[in-house]
């Protein structure tokens, strides 16, 4: 059982607009897409359930801007890095469990007898439920959550606790996969995907969420994650910050008075994320998944919206977006009590521009390879990275015309001299080869000799794991 238990600012983006290429990579296409203009406003009537809490759609929110302040003052120590253990983050939030104001409950255990716990707060009739990092090494939103534990816990009076600890009841399950976070990898003990367990309920992690949404009721569900680094705004857009989807309930991708209260949600959320990040905002892909949680508790009458942290550039540990999150979780909250969020323009979220995947890391172009004992050739180059948030393990992936690619950095190598060193270069009797898979050791000079002038080194043996970035 965790320690602490009871019974029962602006982020300002460093990197302009970058050219990319036309894609011919895969893309994911929504299903909803033709119905929108007729369903734009379907059930609007039936929307506000704030009614429920005696409060109104005028009652005074919290600014965004106050919100990031909230999410900066009451951030905790302790969760410096993405990867962290289930003991660690219970040892991080003990002192905030502490506080009457939180009730805190042991709903059961992992396949590997671990703890999985809720964290509740407030006493409102509107009920809200977040689950977070379902997969585990999805930990941005797991590590806002400490933040914001922090925060309700806090002693004295201030007018944004108070709102929602009269309009809200919310119940938190900040960990719900601690044996794929003691490992840092996606799926549980079982190699199994929780997101897709929604329907046979196999793993008991999968069971504990299911039981607590038929026990709660909740009228609202936030399912918390991370997606792909290398994911981008649309075909030709920048690095997707954060993605947003409001899940369909069946095939048809149509909008009920459930879905539609998720929609103007995610577009309160659009607003707020695009004020700090702008062009970094993302919908997620909404095809049906009758196994998904997001997409069942949509059709099980929650209205239910889905966001993903992506990756910002120089924030290797997620920690801009763990205070976007941080912020925007508290902010939409008090939205959800107070009923500001029926006001959303559904086209907020209706107008993003859909997640595009399959872009690679680096792309160096136009350059000549230099192999010993044969001709410069013009080469572009393709690389990866093991873990593409953190600019960690760089690897060679593609080498030919990549003209046509997309990717979140590019190297214009024009007039330069690409000498591909360490594990990127083989030799052998036949001669010298590039190796493609091994890990990347670049060197980008101004001529064809060794010796010439070092413009950029990309890999692992000179400007440390990632090589310098322009």
């Amino acid at each position: 059982m965790p320690p602490g238990f009871r019974p029962s600012s602006t982020y300002s983006d460093p990197s302009p607009p970058r050219h990319v290429h036309p894609t011919h990579i895969e893309t994911r296409l929504l299903t909803a897409g033709a119905l929108f203009t007729a369903l734009l406003f379907c059930g609007a009537a039936a929307i506000p359930i704030h009614a429920q809490s005696g409060s109104s759609s005028s009652a005074p929110t919290a600014s965004f801007a106050d919100a990031l302040q909230i999410a900066k003052r009451y951030r905790v120590a302790g969760l410096d890095s993405r990867r962290f253990s289930h003991d660690t983050f219970w040892r991080v939030v003990a002192p905030s469990l502490k506080s009457s104001a939180l009730r805190t409950e042991q709903l059961g255990k992992s396949m590997q007898g671990r703890s999985i716990s809720s964290v509740s707060f407030g006493e409102g009739k509107t009920k809200v439920l977040m689950w977070s990092q379902m997969h585990g090494d999805e930990s941005t939103a797991t590590m806002a959550l400490a933040d914001i534990f922090n925060y309700l816990a806090a002693p004295g009076s201030d007018p944004l606790r108070d709102r929602l600890k009269k309009n809200v009841t919310v119940v938190f399950i900040p960990m719900l996969n601690p044996d794929g976070a003691q490992l840092f990898q996606r799926r549980n003990a079982a190699a199994i995907d929780i997101n897709r367990d929604a329907r046979r309920l196999s793993t008991p992690e999968a069971r504990i969420l299911k039981a607590e949404q038929e026990s709660f009721r909740p009228d609202f569900g936030f399912n918390l994650h991370d997606q792909n680094a290398r994911t981008r705004v649309g075909p030709e857009g920048k690095q997707a910050g954060i993605a947003l989807e409001v899940p369909a309930y069946s095939d048809e991708g149509t909008y009920n008075d459930v879905r539609t209260r998720g929609r103007l949600v995610a577009s309160t959320l659009a607003d707020m994320f695009q004020s700090q990040i702008p062009g970094r905002v993302a919908k997620y892909d909404e095809t049906f998944n009758p196994r998904a949680f997001g997409d069942l508790m949509q059709k099980w009458g929650v209205s239910t919206v889905l966001i993903e942290s992506g990756a910002l550039p120089d924030d290797p540990e997620k920690q801009k977006l763990r205070m976007l999150n941080a912020a925007a979780i508290l902010s939409v909250l008090d939205a959800i009590g107070s009923g500001a969020y029926a006001n959303a323009d559904p086209k907020s979220y209706e107008s993003l521009e859909t997640n595009h995947g399959g872009a690679h890391n680096i792309l160096v172009l136009g350059g000549k390879l230099v192999l010993p004992g044969e001709e410069p050739m013009v080469v572009d180059l393709a690389i990866d990275y093991d873990d593409a948030v953190a600019h960690r393990g760089p690897r060679l992936r593609d080498s030919g015309d990549l003209a046509e690619l997309v990717s979140i950095d590019t190297v214009n190598a024009n007039g330069l001299f690409i000498h591909p060193t360490g594990p990127s270069l083989a030799r052998d009797a036949a001669g010298a080869r590039l190796v493609l898979g091994a890990p990347a050791s670049i060197d980008i000079r101004r001529g064809a000799a060794p010796s010439s002038e070092l413009v950029r080194h990309i890999g692992s043996t000179a400007s440390g794991a990632g090589g310098r970035r322009r």
